[in-house]
C-alpha cells in the first residue's frame, strides 16, 4: 500500500515509518525540516520536506505521491523535554491548523468529497 506518514520524524512517525517499510509499504514521510529528511529516506522511504501550514504546496506534495493511505502524527514538540511547557502553543496550532491542511490534502487527493478511493488515519492522545 501507499502511504503518505505525515509528522515521519516525530516521537511516534520516527518509530512508525521503519515497521511500515519493513511490512512491504510503499512510504513517503513528510517532515519539515531538511535536516531530518535524511533520516526518512534511510528508512527506505521517500521524504517529503514541506510545511503544513502552506496547504496548497501539502495538497500537491500528497498529490504527486499519489497514496492510498495518509496518515497523521503530526505535532510541535521540542527535541529538549525542559522546553515541553512552552511549546503548548505551538503544538495546539499544529493539531489545528496543520491536521486540517493534511485532512483537506487528503481530501483531495482521495476523493473523499465525490467517490472515496482512500483512507485516511487520525490519531490523537491527550
Amino acid at each position: 500500500m501507499r502511504i503518505f506518514l505525515a509528522g515521519a520524524t516525530g516521537v511516534i512517525g520516527s518509530r512508525l515509518l521503519p515497521l511500515l517499510v519493513g511490512a512491504g509499504h510503499e512510504m513517503a514521510g513528510l517532515t519539515r525540516s531538511t535536516g531530518k529528511a535524511a533520516a526518512v529516506r534511510a528508512t527506505g522511504a521517500g521524504a517529503v520536506v514541506h510545511d503544513v501550514y502552506d496547504a496548497d504546496g501539502l495538497t500537491t506534495a500528497v498529490m504527486d505521491f499519489a497514496p492510498e493511505l495518509v496518515m497523521h502524527q503530526l505535532a510541535d514538540l521540542p527535541d529538549d523535554v525542559a522546553r515541553l511547557a512552552a511549546s503548548g502553543e505551538a503544538n495546539s496550532r499544529i493539531r489545528t491548523e496543520g491536521i486540517a491542511d493534511l485532512l483537506t490534502a487528503a481530501a483531495r487527493t482521495l476523493d473523499l468529497l465525490e467517490a472515496p478511493t482512500g483512507i485516511v488515519v487520525v490519531v490523537e492522545a491527550e
